[in-house]
């Protein structure tokens, strides 16, 4: 046989522990995660791609499925019937270009914070300018307040993929 990736299921809020007995015990492993700046600031950081599940690459002509069955942390890996289902390696190399195009965008994004002048790049209020106001729940939105006419202000809220610092 030869080396393919796997997904194999962990506890709840393991991954991380799983990710480093994998790699102790030898095995290349990947957990598809990001970095986020939440709204509280004792929110988790890193937040699964695919919570409860990790990538390991590995040969089952060598390895035994328990191996993964009765690791630490683990589950096991995910199967149809009693047979491991294979991930293609195309679907493992499109999630790792996703994940860096969505990190390309959070981490322009965590630049901004009140106070800050931008300019809309897209969408209906483009080229307009604007002063970051306050940033929402989740990853990628805040409120801005557009200068529209004559010094008056009106709060909209946006992604901040369409701000460009001014």
């Amino acid at each position: 046989m030869e080396l393919s990736w796997y997904a194999l299921q962990s506890k709840p809020n393991k991954e991380s522990q799983l990710l480093r007995g994998l790699e102790a015990s030898g095995f290349e492993a990947w957990y598809p995660s990001y970095r986020v700046k939440p709204v509280n600031p004792r929110s988790r950081k890193i937040r699964p791609l695919f919570p409860r599940y990790l990538f390991v690459r590995i040969d089952l002509g060598e390895q035994p499925v328990s191996t993964f069955t009765w690791m630490a942390n683990a589950i096991g890996l995910v199967s149809f019937g009693d047979v491991p289902a294979p991930v293609p390696d195309r679907l493992i190399e499109v999630i790792r270009e996703r994940l860096r195009e969505m990190t390309n965008v959070l981490g322009y994004a965590e630049e901004f914070k009140p106070g800050d002048r931008v300019r809309v790049t897209s969408g209906p209020f483009r080229d307009y300018e604007a002063v970051v106001d306050l940033r929402l729940s989740g990853v990628d939105r805040v409120r801005v307040l557009l200068d529209i006419m004559r010094g008056r202000s009106m709060a909209v809220q946006m992604d901040m993929k369409h701000l460009k610092r001014v």
